[in-house]
């Protein structure tokens, strides 16, 4: 007997700055970010990407991507439709975040649910720096 639906998994969750294709086909994360360092807070981040890939899964599914604030807040939610043929094929999603305002230091999270179940869940610190002083070295 064939399934035809079989709950995938994540490969792969990343946060960065930018997604280009190669003409192969191929993927290039530009700026994989484990920290954001900002100069005060609130800032807002003029555009984030997120990259899921998904595998060994059967049937349609609904992605769907949560930014948590420190407090609890879900400062901004994503939801994303795709499909798996057989447990062979991946599916590779990019969700861009546009304008995503970080209204407080510390550490936030980026939660990837799959049709409502929780497949991952990571931490994105937003650390204030200070920025240097003329002729000066940073501080933290």
């Amino acid at each position: 007997m064939t399934p035809n639906r079989i709950i995938p998994d994540i490969q792969c969750s990343l946060l960065c700055e930018d997604i280009r294709q190669e003409v192969s086909g191929n993927l290039i994360l530009v700026g994989v970010i484990n920290v954001i360092r900002v100069p005060q807070v609130p800032i807002t981040a003029a555009r984030l990407l997120i990259m899921n890939r998904w595998c060994a899964g059967v049937g349609q599914f609904t992605e769907t991507i949560r930014v948590i604030a420190p407090d609890g807040t879900v400062i901004r939610k994503n939801s994303s439709k795709f499909q798996l043929g057989d447990p062979t094929q991946v599916a590779v999603l990019a969700n861009v975040f546009g304008n995503l305002e970080f209204p407080a230091a510390g550490v936030y999270q980026v939660e990837v649910l799959v049709d409502e179940v929780m497949k991952l869940r990571y931490p994105v610190p937003v650390m204030v720096v200070q920025q240097p002083a003329p002729g000066g070295a940073p501080t933290v």
